[in-house]
């Protein structure tokens, strides 16, 4: 008989109240529970990056925690990262000028990664993201179109371009 938790999550800013089995992985959880299929599992095994969310603003590998981890959390998903009005982020409009994505697997991860990043680090150097993007796995860009775009979202978030 599996174990079943009761979790209150908040994520994107709506309150989710549900039950789970208490070894299902937060990614899972979004996903299955809740449609957001923006966050995308590849390895399952925290190499990867594909599935990163933020939580309470730290980005975390949503493969690697349970969904019983995150009751009483907030929950960021790429799905939450355009505004009110469905504008972009800024990060994701520069990811769209500077072609840094391709297929798009890796993206969300790379996106919310970035902005848990560019929030602690405002100003980055190019080494500095690469090292921050260091633990996502892309296969298609070569790295320097996400690099270009996050050196120009940080900018447009301090408001110098």
């Amino acid at each position: 008989m599996p174990d079943i938790r009761e979790i209150q999550v908040s994520v994107n800013g709506e309150d989710h109240s549900a039950k789970v089995e208490t070894r299902t992985s937060l990614g899972d959880f979004l996903r299955q529970n809740l449609g957001l299929t923006g966050t995308h599992l590849g390895c399952e095994h925290g190499v990867c990056g594909a599935c990163t969310v933020i939580l309470d603003g730290e980005a975390v590998r949503s493969c690697l925690m349970l969904a019983v981890q995150a009751n009483g959390h907030e929950v960021t998903t790429v799905e939450g990262l355009a505004g009110e009005e469905g504008e972009l982020h800024p990060l994701q409009e520069a990811f769209w000028k500077h072609h840094g994505l391709q297929c798009g697997f890796c993206t969300p991860g790379m996106l919310t990664s970035l902005v848990a990043f560019l929030r602690d680090n405002p100003n980055p150097s190019e080494r500095d993201i690469r090292e921050a993007i260091s633990g996502n796995i892309c296969r298609c860009t070569g790295y320097q179109g996400i690099v270009d775009a996050t050196l120009e979202a940080a900018k447009v978030m301090q408001g110098r371009v």
